[in-house]
């Protein structure tokens, strides 16, 4: 008989994509009946995004800070088709009301699912930090194109302008991402140490069997003729 092997969940490191090191196991039985809800305001259990087969699941800080705006903007850029032929399913969660999803994803242009946990259930079960580190060795994000100065006054503009002015979540709640499924099997995670610190979208595609390779960069291509 073939022994059976847990799953590993597992943690990249930026320094090195090949270095590999464990993290701390994460339960999702802890977090499969939390409910999240949709921009209708409809609840689901978080089970559901992830029972039935391989899931990348992304959770932001919040609606207005502007790393997270960008972070999506590229996650958005994503084509179906890539996702379709890795039978993979894309999933961004934040931790507003959900009345804000519908302004966030007209924002970013934003095609696939997108839910909240208002109370961060999930986010404090699974243990994502609820405070900033940032270290002399830590690399920018790859999708982050605004400076910090400018990205701020580029989220207060927005909270300001905004129909319903809020902060659209806890603004030193944390975010990360995790593959899971089918089932409760976790292939990986990661959870954020500060705002800049999200994981490139093109490792975590490729963590989840997604092949294309896609082009974030903001850089105008040169064209050889």
């Amino acid at each position: 008989m073939a022994e059976t092997v847990s799953p590993i969940t597992r943690q990249v490191s930026k320094e090195n994509q090949e270095t590999w090191t464990p993290v701390a196991d994460i339960h999702l039985e802890d977090v499969e009946d939390c409910l999240i809800y949709d921009r209708h305001g409809v609840s689901i259990p978080f089970k559901q995004l992830y029972q039935d087969g391989k899931s990348v699941i992304i959770f932001v800080r919040n609606f207005l800070c502007y790393s997270c705006k960008e972070y999506v903007d590229d996650l958005s850029k994503i084509p179906r088709e890539a996702l379709q032929v890795a039978n993979v399913r894309l999933v961004v969660i934040g931790q507003s009301a959900h009345h804000h999803i519908q302004p966030f994803c007209s924002l970013t242009r934003y095609p696939y699912e997108i839910y909240v946990d208002p109370e961060r259930n999930i986010y404090q079960k699974l243990g994502m930090k609820r405070e900033e580190i940032f270290t002399d060795s830590a690399h920018p994000s790859p999708h982050v194109k605004s400076g910090m100065f400018m990205g701020q006054m580029k989220s207060i503009w927005r909270a300001m302008t905004s129909p319903l002015f809020d902060f659209q979540g806890d603004l030193h709640q944390q975010g990360g991402a995790i593959i899971a499924g089918p089932g409760s099997q976790v292939h990986f995670s990661h959870f954020d140490t500060n705002r800049l610190d999200h994981m490139p979208i093109n490792w975590l595609l490729q963590l989840a069997g997604v092949q294309q390779t896609l082009d974030f960069s903001d850089k105008p291509k040169i064209i050889h003729v």
